[in-house]
């Protein structure tokens, strides 16, 4: 189990870390539901999965603080069904590769629900330091924090980048994020308010996806 869990791990990253170098700028059937940690926060219900065709980087917020770019993507199932077979596929292994310590989580927070983004720190110059609780989401007036951060690459805990390297981690951050509402992202002295941006993309392609999965064939 830990064996394949780390094969997905790996797959995942490299899927992340390739669109985190990029310069800014299939059809699969339905899994089984998450658990309650990892409900959609996003639209009233969810579309089929399967039909989307969105890259990850038309919904990644990214900032470029010195030294280093540092990359963010919510895992809400109700998002990330809108992205590519491929993508959304891999971003499922992931998210459900960390079911067990969220749903911990949200037993210590009394059962609340808890929002995963999957966070990439790539090192522009040599050796660079990052501090993953310096990421900080502002939604609906409100700052968030990392209340977990759970590493997927093996350096990650040492906080401290080569260059072309890329560390990653699903970052856990309180439920009331609120991805149907702009929102910004800081780290360091940088932000992006990206996000307002994001939704007339999300919800256009919500759209698409249902008018695509009403003309497919029934199996």
């Amino acid at each position: 189990m830990e064996q394949m869990r780390a094969r997905h791990c790996i797959w995942i990253l490299a899927l992340f870390a390739a669109a985190s170098c990029a310069p800014a700028q299939t059809t699969g059937g339905a899994p089984p539901p998450l658990s309650a940690a990892g409900q959609d926060t996003t639209g009233l219900d969810l579309v089929p999965a399967g039909y989307g065709t969105l890259r990850q980087d038309e919904i990644a917020i990214r900032l470029q603080p010195p030294g280093l770019v540092v990359r963010l993507l919510p895992l809400e199932e109700g998002l990330i069904r809108l992205l590519t077979p491929d993508s959304y596929r891999a971003l499922r292994d992931l998210q459900q590769s960390a079911t067990r310590r969220v749903t911990e989580l949200s037993g210590r927070f009394g059962g609340r629900q808890l929002s995963l983004w999957l966070v990439s720190f790539y090192g522009v110059e040599p050796d660079i330091r990052f501090s993953p609780m310096d990421v900080i989401i502002t939604s609906t007036g409100r700052d968030f924090r990392p209340v977990d951060v759970i590493a997927l690459s093996s350096g990650f805990g040492e906080q401290r980048l080569k260059q072309r390297e890329t560390q990653s981690a699903i970052f856990v951050f309180d439920g009331e994020i609120d991805l149907d509402q702009p929102l910004v992202v800081r780290f360091l002295n940088e932000q992006n308010g990206f996000w307002e941006q994001v939704l007339p993309r999300v919800e256009r392609e919500r759209a698409l996806v249902r008018a695509r999965s009403l003309r497919a064939p029934s199996p």
